[in-house]
C-alpha cells in the first residue's frame, strides 16, 4: 500500500478539507460524509497504514488521537452527553482510506450494536 493517501494531500494542503483542529502531531477534520451531526476524522501526521501497523515506537499517536478526540467533544460540547470514536482495520473493517484514523461522532444517541447483519442473522 502507497503511504500517499487522500489524507496524505490534506496534510499537504494539496486539496482542501474543514479543519477543526491542528498541532505538531494530528489534524482533524470534518467528514465530507457524515454519519452524524459531528463526524470528524482525527488523523496523525504521521502515515500508519492500519492498526496493524501500529509499533512500540509510534504507539504515542495513538494515544494522542484519543486526547485531541476528548478534546473536541469538549469544545463542540458533546463531552457530558457522550460521543463514539471508531477506528477501522482494513477492508472487513470497513477501512477505505490506508492512513490510520478516528472517526469521531457526536450529536445523536448512538445505538449498539452499530451494524447488524442481516445476511447472517448477527447483531
Amino acid at each position: 500500500m502507497s503511504s500517499e493517501t487522500i489524507f496524505t494531500k490534506i496534510i499537504n494542503r494539496e486539496i482542501p478539507a474543514d479543519i477543526v483542529y491542528e498541532d505538531e502531531k494530528a489534524l482533524a477534520f470534518r467528514d465530507i460524509n457524515p454519519q452524524a451531526p459531528f463526524h470528524v476524522l482525527v488523523i496523525p501526521k504521521t502515515a500508519i497504514a492500519t492498526i496493524n501497523d501500529v509499533t512500540e515506537e509510534n504507539s504515542h499517536l495513538i494515544g494522542h488521537l484519543y486526547v485531541v478526540a476528548a478534546k473536541l467533544a469538549q469544545e463542540h460540547g458533546f463531552a457530558e452527553d457522550g460521543y463514539r470514536v471508531v477506528m477501522n482495520c482494513n477492508e472487513h473493517g470497513g477501512q477505505t482510506v490506508y492512513h490510520l484514523h478516528l472517526h469521531v461522532l457526536a450529536g445523536k444517541e448512538m445505538g449498539w450494536p452499530p451494524y447488524q447483519d442481516t445476511k447472517k442473522g448477527l447483531a
